[in-house]
């Protein structure tokens, strides 16, 4: 019984626009469509490279390449 120690589960999205909008699938397509117009969630601005995964990833790339490196041996590729 989560409600008997004080515990309150956290609101899906879904929940939060019936809330806000009880039957919103009436009048919108999908939860997304509701919860935008809602103000619910909200796009945001990022930088167009740290979309692409090979940008993401370099870091994590870079680590397996240094420890793979350390472990065999080898030069460093340019």
């Amino acid at each position: 019984m989560p409600g008997a120690l004080g515990y309150i589960a956290p609101m899906t999205l879904r929940d939060k626009v019936e809330a806000r909008l009880p039957n919103w699938d009436r009048w919108y397509p999908s939860l997304f469509d509701a919860a935008s117009d809602l103000g619910i969630i909200k796009a945001e601005v990022c930088d167009p490279n740290s979309l692409l995964l090979t940008r993401r990833h370099q870091k994590v790339r870079q680590q397996a390449e240094d420890a793979h490196r350390e472990k065999w041996g080898g030069k460093e590729q340019d």
